[in-house]
């Protein structure tokens, strides 16, 4: 019972301080928002980082971001806690399934982060988010896009769909001057638990994927997140109207595939 009544104390307690700071942080995020401040951009990183910090999550880096603006960044997708541990490296926003609006808190969070939200369910649909994809990176805008289009159980890649880089097409037919668009692909690798190495079976427990809920599973972290996890950025790619989006998807997933193998057998460069 004693053990019960800790785990629930420092459950609350982490869920309040990461209440209080998104109290603070609110309206000047919506007021960086609407006078169009870099501070949009850059205070969900502090926040990103503050639940990362809650959580006890540590990140080993492996590569940095590319420089380059506009940036489409191409990722692997294992948990609802992608968003903090990407998040909290540079600004960006993201690219996810439309349910996520309708989440409680969490869908507030993405749109003050600016998320393009796409309907799964609707082949129609990815045409109108590539489109939106494009004005957002041709104004030079850092995306985040999970490029399998579902989560996995962190072990392995899931094959990456070309269909959602036509924001990259779009980009470059706007009539604007840029001929290329940066695309960095990003692998992220659940790796370790209080300083060992991530066994099989417990990844499951940060691993969010399939039809678990979310809410037992948040819990779940809440209560111990001392987890290692090492983000590898690879070699950024100059996209042009040129390349072929199928064989740009299996490169990027390919170079995804063999950082995440390197994560999980301790060989980072």
């Amino acid at each position: 019972m004693g053990q019960r009544v800790i785990r629930l104390v420092k459950i609350a307690a982490k869920l309040g301080v990461v209440g209080g700071a998104f109290c603070l942080l609110y309206p000047a995020q919506r007021l960086a928002l609407w006078r169009g401040s870099s501070w949009a951009g850059r205070l969900p990183v502090y926040f990103h980082r503050l639940i990362l910090a809650c959580l006890g999550v540590r990140i080993t880096l492996a590569g940095t971001p590319a420089p380059q603006r506009p940036l489409l960044l191409t990722a692997n997708h294992v948990s609802w806690l992608d968003i903090s541990l990407l998040g909290s490296r540079l600004p960006l926003s993201f690219i996810a399934k439309s349910e996520v609006k309708a989440w409680p808190v969490v869908g507030l969070f993405a749109r003050l982060q600016r998320t393009i939200f796409i309907d799964r369910h609707r082949r129609q649909a990815t045409g109108s988010v590539s489109d939106e994809m494009g004005q957002r990176l041709s104004a030079g805008d850092c995306l985040l896009l999970f490029a399998e289009g579902t989560s996995s159980d962190g072990r392995r890649v899931l094959p990456f769909r070309s269909a959602l880089l036509g924001g990259v097409r779009a980009a470059l037919m706007t009539g604007s001057s840029r001929e290329a668009i940066t695309v960095q692909p990003v692998a992220i690798a659940y790796s370790g638990y209080r300083g060992l190495p991530m066994a099989r079976r417990r990844l499951p427990a940060y691993a969010w994927y399939g039809d678990m809920e979310l809410a037992p599973h948040l819990l779940n972290v809440l209560d111990d997140g001392m987890i290692d996890v090492t983000i590898s950025f690879g070699e950024p790619h100059a996209l042009t109207l040129d390349d072929d989006r199928k064989d740009i998807a299996r490169r990027l997933e390919a170079a995804t595939r063999s950082m995440l193998h390197s994560a999980q057998h301790g060989r980072i460069a």
